[in-house]
């Protein structure tokens, strides 16, 4: 198991990234030759509500909480974001040729039979 990295805000958000995941962000940092960080949200999709929405970034916008994972790497996320994803652990897992993100979310209460859409009471 991958040690995870701890980020927190002044109002106490916990979400994490473990070694694994934090390894294959820098090396697609690399590979793409440019980016800050990796921003980390959500959006209204599938049958269950929401998904998971990551991407690599260049920048921080404003409404952004900023999660400095070490001296190169930073972790965005929108504050209407934070009370959903509070919590979570980021993880990065390989499954033989498949290889993906894969989030460890407290606050989700059901997910949809393909994985792709989530549920939290709100």
């Amino acid at each position: 198991m991958s040690e995870a990295v701890s980020t927190h805000t002044p109002q106490q958000a916990n979400i994490t990234m473990t070694g694994a995941a934090v390894k294959h962000l820098q090396r697609q940092i690399k590979r793409e030759g440019h980016g800050i960080g990796l921003r980390f949200g959500i959006r209204k999709s599938g049958c269950s509500g929401y998904a998971y929405d990551v991407k690599i970034i260049d920048e921080i916008e404003a409404g952004d909480k900023s999660f400095p994972i070490n001296s190169e790497l930073t972790l965005v996320v929108a504050n209407k974001h934070l009370p959903i994803l509070q919590g979570t652990e980021i993880d990065y897992i390989q499954d033989g040729v498949n290889c993906r993100f894969q989030f460890n979310n407290p606050n989700e209460t059901a997910s949809c039979g393909c994985g792709e859409s989530f549920t939290v009471d709100e």
